[in-house]
């Protein structure tokens, strides 16, 4: 269980130089390095690890057995001066991995409010996560991935380095994800494709019939019609002018840079 006590325990190590916001509270063994910055109210299990540049914002729960900051895992890392920053109200349960940025990557990784990280999470260098993600336990995130917001990744995935999940995607378990994962998609297998849209996401969201509607149509028209996915992109801007959650869609095709992974072929398909 997370620490329950109040304030730093005896057996607890904070260098000098560590920062620790108004009513943090930090386990039995754990360690804290002299360039450690916490905000308000964190509550740090036992034998947890913060180390390196590490900023943590208010209200985050961190579990026993934890490496947050660490060096990164990259063979070209030098010890440079890297960052990894994390929001508020995320909770990080045990043996997660948070690491923070290289040299080749913009020097940090970046992590927003009020995400889960289950158990043996990994997140690489220079990632960037966005809010209010799912990491089942084992999925592990390579360096230079982006994940959005609101998205969800089954146990055991992983995602290649450079990868971007787009907001409202789901990952089902044991995808391994060579390619961008669309907003507002599902996908999952090995190399992972996609399966169809989220559609309870998008209704718990707040998205309207027709707005669905519009968004089946533009899954339909651009990722399984026949042609070049520019062309199909460039023909489906018509259906998008009004709708900012469709021109997003389309903007994160066209921006794709490892190509966007494909739907499922059915027997229908040539």
């Amino acid at each position: 269980m997370v620490y329950s006590g109040e304030g730093i325990h005896p057996t607890a190590v904070i260098a000098a130089g560590a920062i620790l916001g108004d009513g943090c509270a930090v386990g039995p063994y754990s360690v804290i390095g002299p360039s450690v910055v916490l905000g308000a109210r964190n509550r740090i299990g036992s034998h947890v690890v913060i180390e390196g540049n590490t900023t943590i914002g208010d209200d985050n729960v961190v579990y026993q057995f934890a490496s947050i900051g660490a060096e990164p895992q990259d063979l070209k890392f030098k010890g440079e001066k890297s960052t990894l920053k994390i929001g508020n109200k995320n909770i990080i349960r045990e043996y997660v991995t948070l690491q923070p940025g290289t040299a080749g990557g913009g020097m940090r990784t970046l992590i927003g409010d009020g995400n889960l990280f289950m158990a043996n999470t990994h997140v690489g260098h220079d990632s960037i996560i966005g809010d209010g993600n799912v990491f089942a336990n084992s999925a592990a995130i390579s360096g230079h991935v982006i994940v959005g917001n609101r998205v969800t990744i089954g146990g055991l995935s992983g995602i290649h380095q450079f990868v971007r999940i787009g907001d409202l995607a789901i990952l089902g378990g044991g995808s391994m994800v060579t390619k961008d994962i669309p907003p507002f998609t599902m996908a999952q297998g090995d190399r992972a494709e996609l399966i169809g849209l989220n559609l309870v996401g998008l209704e718990r969201k707040g998205f309207s019939e027709d707005q669905i509607s519009i968004l089946k149509s533009l899954f339909r028209n651009t990722l399984r019609a026949k042609g070049l996915l520019k062309d199909k992109v460039s023909q489906s801007r018509e259906q998008t002018k009004n709708f900012e959650a469709g021109n997003f869609f389309l903007d994160f095709i066209a921006s794709s840079e490892r190509g966007v992974a494909l739907p499922r072929r059915t027997k229908g398909d040539a």
